[in-house]
């Protein structure tokens, strides 16, 4: 590995553990697990192919649609069509507090992160 991409890894990578522990979730190199406040909100990214640009889209628009609907299902519909509008059809997405998947997605395409309580699974595919 060059001394270059070391300095930029460099506060992006999470300390190594000794023992995975069962919870961990399989997060890529450029988009580690990162957690953040948005006004009152906590935002943890558990796994992404993404783009950053894009990732804080996908995080403002649940935010928004957390705000101004109360259901799950309302709250994923509009991710979804927010998505299908800016990025072109056929994306998926999955809201909750208790649900596993294993999702096939486009590359550059795929967002798991949490929203305070709530699980938010963005993708891509077809």
């Amino acid at each position: 590995m060059s001394e270059e991409l070391k300095r930029s890894l460099v506060g992006v990578m999470p300390p190594a553990k000794s023992m995975p522990s069962a919870d961990d979730r399989k997060t890529s190199v450029s988009h580690p697990s990162i957690s953040s406040t948005s006004g009152s909100r906590k935002v943890i990214i558990k796994s992404a192919d993404m783009k950053e640009e894009m990732q804080s889209e996908a995080v403002n628009i649940a935010i928004s649609a957390f705000e101004n609907l109360g259901v799950e299902k309302d709250v994923a519909e509009q991710i979804k069509k927010e998505f299908d509008k800016n990025h072109g059809p056929t994306w998926h997405c999955i809201v909750g507090k208790n649900f596993g998947s294993y999702v096939t997605h486009e590359t550059n395409h795929f967002v798991y992160f949490y929203l305070d309580s709530k699980a938010v699974l963005l993708f891509k595919s077809g």
